[in-house]
């Protein structure tokens, strides 16, 4: 019998429940280096908060890709690796235009502080992440 441990981390699965699990686990690394470079960035380099969230940006999409293809959504629906990144692309680049927006919308507009707008755009984020890269790999939610 396969133990719980070996069905949350080792095996494949397309069971939509241990993948949230695992996109959470995989989503929380990558939002602490987004995260850790938003600040670095904005408040150790200098460089305006909105811009500094695009190049972390930028770098947490590589930790994340590389851990989702091959752990989250391990599977090979699409057979073209390249075609498969520039999908993962389009749909981060569009969680970035979300991210930015509310990241904008939360500071500027509502006065919060940079890193707290970060963490509600992320949980907001998250959703639209998870169901777009659910479907690219799956088909199905």
């Amino acid at each position: 019998m396969i133990s719980m441990i070996d069905k949350l981390f080792k095996e494949k699965t397309d069971n939509i429940f241990i993948q949230l699990f695992r996109y959470v686990f995989v989503g929380g690394n990558a939002f602490a280096v987004d995260f850790f470079f938003l600040y670095f960035f904005s408040d150790i380099c200098g460089i305006y908060y909105l811009l500094s969230g695009v190049f972390s940006f930028i770098i947490s999409v590589m930790v994340n890709y590389l851990m989702s293809t091959r752990w989250v959504f391990n599977q090979d629906k699409i057979g073209n690796k390249l075609v498969e990144f520039y999908l993962f692309l389009i749909i981060s680049t569009i969680g970035l235009v979300f991210t930015e927006i509310l990241l904008w919308l939360f500071t500027d507009i509502f006065g919060l502080y940079y890193l707290i707008s970060k963490i509600m755009a992320a949980i907001i984020v998250l959703f639209w992440n998870f169901i777009a890269r659910r479907v690219m790999f799956y088909g199905k939610i």
